[in-house]
């Protein structure tokens, strides 16, 4: 069987690995435009944090790796087109225009940042940070500028902004909607954090479009409805879109162009797979999929897919978007529905608020923790945490509950660590249990 894999990011690299482990036989090919593979996309991060040094040991696996799993790697190989009903794909490597064929092909071709609604957004000035070669840019432009613009105040820009900060520079962030990390946390949870930035500088810009970005003499000027911003450069940290200009008319997409696949990941044609950014996912909670671009997402789906190639066995489970991060002196982590999303449940809900300190002797830090679940069944649907203390791992026991479908009184119930040195008498993810359950009762 050979197996041809297009992309070789987070998606395109699992599944590699894992089709290696289940069919050892199986000869696999993995095409990959970039000249380098494995660079993680919050290396620039860390490298202003001073945690690495280059930046180019932001990387989760080498090609040396791949190579010694009898993997075939093309590096600086573009595939430009496809047929997938005769299982050949054209593709451009070194000036050269190639061609290869496939028994089973796994596109993985995961995302680029780019915007049309931004006049300027595609300007080599406007720095992006998803691959290698654009973090070195990026590193080189911000090492000389003074003031910055952030273009999204998602987790990236935020991140951004946290790490700019630490190098001394006028940080200024734009975001259309009126609170950092909108997507993630409701407004009163993440309202701590948002604050301590702007104390230590950020210059937020809230409910502002950014309209154009336009070079100039003096540098880059942001335009949005009603502002107009100089920067010395600016960091596009919008969404990013699947990069899937080499489809042919056999592959059904969605209107937002991600690629329709079934609960196995399987396209519209039976050989051909689709993993990672190219695809929307199910979203646990509902019935809908949604575009959800995490790296989680996309190393789940490159396992489940070496399940599925031969025969139809493991259905993708979905998403419950699970994200965590430190910013300034703050970890933040959240799993599942916001407060605000719950508008739109098909159920009603009830969201409850806990703080308590981090453990019982060594930590005086407090945690905020928020849960919200459904009125009558009591079933968890999402939480938030915010602590000086760390609490990233937290989340993840969060997201298994609302994974398994647990209500509040399960969550309360469950097994916890207790130490006095390193916990608390009891864990704030039981506690978030008690005191959901304890509010329903204070109203009824």
């Amino acid at each position: 069987m050979k197996v041809v894999i297009i992309g070789a990011s987070f998606a395109g690299v699992s599944a590699a690995l894992a089709i290696r482990k289940k069919h050892p036989a199986a000869e696999i090919y993995l095409i990959e435009k970039q000249q380098t593979i494995g660079y993680l996309s919050g290396g620039l991060k860390l490298y202003f944090d001073e945690s690495i040094k280059p930046v180019e040991e932001a990387r989760f696996i080498s090609e040396k790796q791949v190579a010694d799993r009898n993997i075939h790697l093309l590096l600086n190989a573009k595939v430009i087109s496809m047929d997938s009903t005769e299982h050949i794909l054209k593709y451009e490597q070194r000036g050269a225009e190639l061609f290869m064929s496939f028994d089973k092909l796994i596109l993985a071709t995961g995302s680029n940042q780019w915007s049309q609604k931004i006049i300027g957004s595609d300007s080599d000035k406007v720095l992006k940070y998803k691959f290698l070669p654009g973090v070195l840019k990026a590193i080189e432009h911000l090492e000389n500028s003074e003031r910055v613009a952030l273009i999204g105040g998602g987790q990236i820009g935020a991140e951004a902004a946290d790490a700019l900060l630490k190098k001394g520079k006028e940080v200024h962030l734009f975001e259309r909607m009126d609170y950092l990390l909108f997507k993630y946390f409701d407004k009163e949870m993440i309202q701590p954090v948002q604050d301590e930035m702007e104390a230590k500088g950020v210059v937020f810009h809230f409910d502002e479009m950014v309209k154009a970005i336009t070079d100039t003499d003096q540098g880059l000027m942001i335009e949005t409805k009603n502002y107009e911003c100089l920067c010395d450069s600016a960091v596009f940290a919008m969404n990013v879109r699947p990069d899937l200009q080499y489809l042919d008319k056999h592959i059904q997409t969605h209107t937002d162009q991600t690629i329709v696949v079934n609960k196995y990941l399987q396209t519209s044609q039976k050989d051909i797979f689709a993993i990672g950014d190219c695809i929307q996912v199910p979203y646990s909670l509902s019935n809908e999929s949604f575009y959800i671009p995490l790296v989680n997402n996309a190393v789940r789906t490159g396992l489940v897919v070496a399940e599925n190639l031969v025969e139809r066995i493991t259905p993708f489970v979905g998403s419950i978007r699970t994200i965590g991060t430190k910013l300034v002196d703050y970890y933040v982590a959240s799993t599942g529905l916001t407060e605000a999303e719950g508008l739109f449940h098909d159920q009603p809900i009830a969201v409850s608020h806990v703080e308590q300190k981090s453990s019982f002797f060594s930590g005086s830090e407090k945690i905020l923790g928020k849960i919200i679940f459904e009125t009558s069944s009591h079933r968890i649907l999402g939480a938030q945490l915010v602590s000086k203390a760390n609490i990233l791992e937290k989340i993840n026991t969060l997201a298994l509950g609302i994974q398994m479908g647990q209500t509040l009184e399960e969550l309360y119930q469950k097994d916890y660590l207790y130490h006095p040195y390193f916990s608390n008498v009891i864990d704030i993810t039981n506690q978030l249990g008690l005191e959901g359950l304890w509010s329903e009762a204070d109203e009824n």
